[in-house]
């Protein structure tokens, strides 16, 4: 009888376990600069349907409650001097660092918040199958350091939407780096990278031998 009653408990506890018991979250990665680069996924780009309307942003950003949209967050949040906020998160002040050009910059009107990985370039590499939801979760990522960075109107625009076989940053001590934050982003969205993308990346990587990746999967 006591077995029997010890029976139905365990089997009423193991029925409320899924919806007491939440799915772990996926555990961040890192991988030598080679190795990310190698677990890339391979395929044919391309731009048919593309518009940047379809990637909405900015929106009410990670904390809809403070008044400002993504790209104040991303300043806010970037700012080596911070800027005081006023009505409207209105932002003046401040300074920022924009490492593709190693540029000092004293006021947000002359920064850009720039993709990592345009949304030209997701589009090509995978995100044209996103649902709307998905692309404009996409365009407004902050839940990664390097999705979205602070950087000159004039470098920002200078890379536009050309992947690392076509743009660097000026600042060629920043390779490195800024490959890492590339593959980082395409891993975290499984995006793919064409042909050329990829024998870029593998030149600049093999110069790169202390340089790591890590990135968490994007929800």
């Amino acid at each position: 009888m006591v077995k029997a009653v010890l029976r139905g408990l365990a089997a009423v506890v193991l029925a409320f376990l899924p919806a007491t018991v939440s799915t772990p979250a996926h555990a961040a990665e890192t991988l030598p600069l080679t190795e990310a680069v190698a677990s890339l996924p391979v395929a044919t780009e391309s731009r048919d349907g593309y518009s940047r309307d379809k990637f909405r942003h900015w929106n009410t950003g990670d904390d809809p409650a403070d008044g400002c949209n993504t790209r104040a967050e991303v300043l806010l949040h970037e700012a080596v001097e911070p800027p005081a906020v006023g009505p409207g998160c209105r932002l003046t002040g401040g300074s920022w660092w924009s490492y593709y050009d190693a540029t000092v910059v004293t006021s947000a009107s002359g920064l850009d918040i720039d993709h990592m990985v345009p949304l030209a370039e997701a589009w090509d590499s995978g995100a044209s199958a996103w649902t709307p939801p998905r692309r404009e979760t996409y365009a407004n990522d902050q839940g990664a350091e390097t999705s979205l960075v602070a950087v000159t109107a004039r470098s920002n625009r200078s890379k536009s939407d050309q992947d690392p076989a076509e743009w660097m940053p000026p600042a060629t001590d920043v390779h490195c780096r800024y490959l890492a934050e590339w593959v980082g982003t395409k891993l975290r969205w499984a995006l793919a990278v064409d042909d050329a993308e990829l024998v870029a990346l593998e030149n600049v990587a093999a110069d790169c031998p202390a340089q790591t990746v890590t990135y968490e999967p994007a929800p």
